[in-house]
């Protein structure tokens, strides 16, 4: 079946970047001039996303205001003759009826969150994006894998490789046979495991293609690391009677769920921003040669 849904879990408290996110929902934060929650929608809209699923929690209504149209601000806008800043709004809206908003009431865990899409996913294939995440790619992670997922099927995960000496600090997978181009076939997923230890050094990145049949399997399973409900549980056992695919993707990750990550990515984005790109540059250049 095509790709055509995605859940996004945004319920978190986003504490390893407070007090930043003490009032403001932390995929809210922008990476230059948009939300880094708009870079991993807009990802998804590449690869032919139509509904987005997104499962929140409270005080984060701001997320579903930046999706909707802002009347008032449009309005003034308009009679400011400011064209060009109101197309750019018009840009970060959803079609109507693309976007529906569940409540995680717990903070039971990101395989908790999933779950609670069940009903509006139904029966068929899905898209799981953190939002933490942001990956600058040409052709965005979430399209590349779902040209692949068109000739495999199944179940996928987008992997990204690390240095050898720093699989310790990441969930990697374990292969399963040769690498097929970009596709690995898996036979497990080990979290955080001793450098010497690692069947690779593919980290798993924050992307998934997953079949429904992971909800049943998410409705019973029981809590894992840290007592919550964990994704990757399910995922591993849904591997023994589902093919699962790595999928090295062509692109650079940012994980701004950190303060380090999130710096990185606002440093990455203005260096090759259109309008700014060259005075951040200059501005970098200044930093390090003060004088």
């Amino acid at each position: 079946m095509k790709l055509r849904k995605a859940v996004l879990p945004v319920a978190g408290h986003g504490t390893r970047v407070l007090p930043a996110t003490k009032a403001i929902p932390k995929e809210l934060l922008p990476v230059v001039d948009r939300p880094a929650l708009q870079y991993v929608v807009d990802e998804a809209l590449e690869a032919g996303i139509e509904h987005f699923v997104f499962v929140t929690g409270r005080n984060k209504g701001a997320i579903e205001d930046h999706f909707d149209r802002a009347y008032e601000l449009e309005d003034s806008l308009q009679k400011k003759n400011k064209t060009a800043i109101l197309d750019e709004l018009k840009t970060g809206l959803l079609p109507a009826g693309a976007a529906s908003f569940v409540r995680q009431q717990s903070p039971l865990g990101l395989g908790h969150a999933v779950w609670c899409a069940r009903d509006i996913v139904g029966n068929e294939p899905f898209a799981v994006l953190l939002p933490d995440v942001i990956v600058k790619a040409e052709r965005s992670c979430l399209a590349q894998m779902a040209d692949a997922f068109e000739r495999t099927g199944g179940n996928m995960i987008a992997v990204d490789p690390v240095p050898e000496d720093r699989v310790s600090s990441y969930g990697v997978i374990a292969p399963k046979g040769e690498a097929e181009g970009r596709l690995i076939r898996m036979s497990g997923m080990v979290e955080k495991p001793p450098c010497d230890q690692a069947p690779s050094n593919l980290a798993i990145t924050g992307r998934y293609i997953l079949q429904p049949e992971i909800f049943r399997l998410l409705e019973d399973q029981g809590p894992g690391a840290g007592n919550e409900i964990q994704l990757t549980d399910a995922m591993a056992r849904l591997m023994k009677v589902q093919d699962f695919h790595a999928f090295e993707f062509d692109g650079r990750p940012f994980d701004c769920g950190s303060k380090a990550g999130y710096f990185e990515a606002v440093l990455h984005h203005a260096l090759d921003h259109a309008e700014i790109g060259e005075i951040a540059r200059a501005m970098v250049t200044a930093a390090i040669n003060p004088g």
